[in-house]
């Protein structure tokens, strides 16, 4: 079987052709583009969907052209139907009912988040983890349980990836900040104190990005801040994924999400993981900030399980919570 799927929950567009190839997720071809807001600016929505209308034809094209595949061999078209910008959201679902009808194949709406933790599954050798989910607007601990994909902990205010922008941001870095942030920090030696705010399995970065703000203002060393604001950070992170993985008496975790890249990130999961007797899964870079492959993919093991939708059901929603999904591919 075989899947075009788009995402366009937020700055990125993209377009992923995927199959299926002994029960695993091969990526045919994918093309990708994303929106760069000016000098100081974050995302505006309504900029962000118009540049997607504008390269989305185009993107399906390099995608099919990539995949060396013929549109008519397309089984299935899926699309990021939330959470997300509104705006861009509209614009990816409009694109792929124009797709959907022009072929004559079927439609499917897909969680973005509950995407990020499929993808993991089909290309790794992950089978039941718990995903530490770590993007622009979304943090959130997740793992399967009594047919769905349970939230175990999640920000309470602002997502990581949102709290490394912001901080670029000021510093006049260019977007996306994260990579940049990653750079200074090593070259940082000293360890700031930062507040650390866990309750539970849940996290809060505001208060870490005041006091980070308060000591750049002090003239403290960018590469020092940077340190300690990823240090801090990911211990977070690490320690609520642990805690997950022992209340759901699991031994896998698996990264998702373009925070996911950071290498410091992934060396202490791993350690965690290493320490725990337990096991832990990378997607390959380009599958872990958003993209259209994973859309496709989570869309095609929802058909084969006997998700349909009907067009007027592929109605987005901005708010589409991670636990809302019924996983009756599982």
């Amino acid at each position: 079987m075989r899947a075009l799927g788009i995402e366009g929950t937020a700055h990125t567009i993209s377009v992923g052709i995927v199959e299926e190839q002994g029960g695993r997720c091969r990526v045919l071809g994918q093309a990708t583009k994303m929106h760069l807001p000016g000098a100081g600016k974050g995302i505006h929505p309504r900029e962000a969907a118009d540049h997607h209308a504008e390269h989305i034809g185009v993107l399906v094209e390099q995608a099919l052209q990539k995949a060396d595949v013929d549109p008519g061999t397309l089984d299935l078209v899926a699309f990021s139907r939330g959470p997300g910008m509104g705006p861009c959201l509209r614009t990816a679902a409009t694109a792929a009912r124009a797709i959907a009808l022009r072929l004559g194949t079927p439609i499917v709406g897909v969680n973005h988040c509950v995407a990020h933790l499929e993808i993991g599954r089909g290309t790794t050798d992950a089978k039941d983890p718990i995903l530490l989910y770590v993007s622009g607007a979304n943090t959130q601990v997740i793992g399967e349980a009594l047919g769905r994909y349970r939230v175990f902990g999640e920000t309470l205010d602002i997502g990581v990836g949102n709290t490394l922008d912001k901080f670029a941001r000021e510093r006049g870095l260019p977007f996306p900040g994260g990579p940049e942030i990653e750079k200074l920090a090593r070259g940082g030696k000293t360890l700031l104190p930062l507040p650390y705010t866990v309750k539970g399995m849940d996290v809060a970065f505001s208060g870490i990005l005041t006091a980070a703000e308060q000591y750049a203002q002090q003239g403290t060393p960018v590469e020092d801040l940077a340190f300690s604001l990823q240090e801090t950070l990911f211990a977070m992170l690490t320690e609520v994924t642990e805690r997950a993985m022992a209340h759901a008496g699991k031994d896998e975790v698996l990264l998702g999400g373009g925070v996911a890249r950071n290498k410091r990130l992934q060396a202490m999961v791993a350690e965690m993981a290493e320490a725990r007797g337990a096991r832990w899964f990378v997607p390959e870079p380009q599958l872990l900030t958003d993209n259209g492959a994973m859309i496709a993919w989570t869309g095609l093991v929802m058909h084969k399980a006997g998700v349909r939708h009907a067009l007027e059901q592929t109605i987005v929603d901005q708010r589409f919570r991670t636990d809302d999904v019924e996983v009756v591919w599982r």
